[in-house]
């Protein structure tokens, strides 16, 4: 019952927000899906084989809308909001990418879906990989997006870089101070981490400003970071039985990751394709989602 009702007093809340952003298409289904000890909201909608969206931290899978839209023709898209994200419940524990990607397996499982293409960004990537380094005949094509995978190829590299200090960033302290200013916050990543700020809209921050500023959010994404040592042990294992053999594509923004993507999948995967996306950032589907989508669409149809 208090789940029911924190639900209907946030949509009460949220509705002039979720008007803000671009929309999924009207035939998309959300709904609230039990699996691995908690609950994700996922969208659905579309008809064809199955392809899943996993987003990254300062956003949620509202950032898939214009790809949804595209794929949803020939595909059935599966968007879920990442535990402790959005509008998945928070719980205490279970942050590290191995666990979240038997949230991704058992979603799936209850959605009654089996093999799957895997199109993910950010920390998004990093649960791609456990599920499909743990479930490797699931899943058919695997595209990433301008993120590293704690413990692989250059990661020891890419933690010097001092626009990361935010993966240490965390704890009770950190959360008092950021409490009512999540705004403020986010900004940092979303105009640091842009080739043109300007192009992530201000309708968009302060749509996942509200959802960040949810009781326990901030808290679940800083527990998102902290969970990198873990990551790190587990990812090492996963290699250590043999790198991924489906098709990858690696994009990077051509002012953040660009090539460097494809570095880091080469050393966990054996068929990788590169891809730079010009005048974008760390933020592909919001300063270039056409090309974005081109990208995608493109690969997700050629591969074999």
């Amino acid at each position: 019952m208090l789940r029911i009702a924190m639900a209907a007093i946030w949509l009460l809340a949220a509705t002039p927000v979720f008007a803000q952003v671009q929309p999924f298409p009207a035939s998309f289904v959300q709904q609230d899906i039990q699996t691995n000890g908690t609950t994700l909201h996922v969208r659905v909608g579309g008809n064809g084989p199955a392809v899943v969206l996993l987003h990254g931290y300062g956003e949620t899978g509202d950032m898939w809308a214009p790809l949804a839209a595209d794929l949803m023709h020939d595909h059935t898209v599966v968007v879920p909001d990442l535990r402790g994200l959005g509008l998945s419940d928070r719980p205490a524990g279970g942050y590290d990418k191995k666990t979240q990607g038997h949230d991704i397996a058992g979603l799936l499982d209850a959605l009654k879906i089996g093999e799957v293409d895997l199109v993910t960004h950010d920390i998004g990537n990093m649960v791609g990989y456990a599920f499909a380094a743990e479930n490797r005949s699931r899943v058919k094509r695997f595209v990433l997006m301008d993120a590293p995978l704690p413990g692989i190829g250059p990661w020891d590299e890419i933690l010097k870089s001092p626009l990361l200090w935010h993966f240490r960033f965390g704890g009770p302290d950190m959360e008092r101070l950021v409490a009512g200013r999540e705004r403020i916050y986010l900004d940092r990543f979303w105009n640091e981490f842009s080739a043109n700020p300007g192009k992530f809209s201000e309708a968009s921050r302060e749509h996942y400003a509200r959802l960040y500023a949810l009781p326990g959010a901030m808290h679940a994404g800083f527990a998102q970071f902290a969970a990198f040592d873990q990551d790190v042990i587990d990812d090492r294992a996963f290699l250590a039985e043999g790198k991924l053999t489906m098709p990858v594509l690696a994009i990077g923004g051509a002012a953040s990751f660009g090539p460097t993507m494809a570095v880091v999948m080469r050393a966990a995967a054996t068929n990788v394709t590169e891809a730079v996306v010009p005048e974008s950032g760390h933020w592909l589907m919001e300063e270039q989602p056409a090309a974005t989508v081109k990208l995608v669409r493109e690969f997700l149809d050629a591969a074999g």
